[in-house]
């Protein structure tokens, strides 16, 4: 092969098989200078290394910040979510808990307009939660397999809302041992950004199974005053 035939390829190659190369020709790499990645100057190849591994720990960095940033956002959500959940497990009165589900999903999570309606549970049959439901939120509801998050668009159980939403998250309530939906949780937010269809809904759905086992309390009619 003759000098001229000599590709780049075959050089990185040749250096590849040849790891002790420059070793044997430390001359050369100490003579050898490359473009500056971000300037209009030539560099050692070693300074070039420098700043290669310098880049790449500013980027693990950043990367890091990140995680620790999603860690402690998650952690947020585990305690509000647990502080919750110890407040509906704490309540004697089962009556009161779709009260107690609206107002303390408001408190923790901050969100601007929360609505419920259930169905199929005898000890609120007479009550507002029970009110604008019909064949078709009911289909509605059975037909979602996981929240629904993004724009109001045209979801139906969004008029329940007390106010307009940029996004909502619409989350399906079943009891503990129920198949079928006996209910919706609706989530208003003033924040388009809050709920969008590509965000991760394992929380909402957390949310969705502990309302409904909650909620499940009430499937057997009121005790009749004595």
């Amino acid at each position: 092969m003759t000098q001229d035939a000599f590709t780049a390829r075959d050089v990185a190659d040749y250096l590849s098989r040849n790891p002790d190369f420059f070793e044997a020709h430390a001359d050369v790499f100490a003579s050898l200078n490359v473009p500056h990645p971000h300037q209009a100057r030539a560099i050692s190849l070693g300074e070039r290394q420098i700043l290669t591994l310098r880049a790449r720990v500013k980027e693990h960095e950043h990367r890091l910040m990140q995680l620790l940033h999603t860690a402690g956002g998650n952690e947020r959500i585990n305690q509000a979510l647990m502080q919750w959940c110890a407040r509906m497990l704490a309540e004697p009165d089962a009556g009161r808990i779709p009260a107690h589900i609206i107002r303390s999903l408001s408190d923790q999570f901050d969100l601007s307009a929360i609505a419920l309606r259930v169905w199929d549970l005898p000890a609120l049959e007479d009550s507002e939660f029970a009110q604008d439901v019909d064949a078709g939120i009911r289909a509605y509801a059975d037909s979602l397999a996981q929240p629904y998050c993004g724009p109001r668009k045209d979801q139906e159980p969004a008029r329940w809302l007390a106010s307009e939403p940029a996004s909502l998250a619409i989350l399906p309530l079943r009891t503990l041992n129920g198949a079928t939906a006996v209910g919706l949780l609706v989530l208003g937010s003033d924040d388009a950004g809050r709920f969008t269809p590509d965000m991760g809904t394992a929380f909402l759905s957390l949310i969705a199974s502990l309302a409904g086992a909650a909620l499940g309390r009430l499937a057997r009619p009121a005790p009749e005053a004595a």
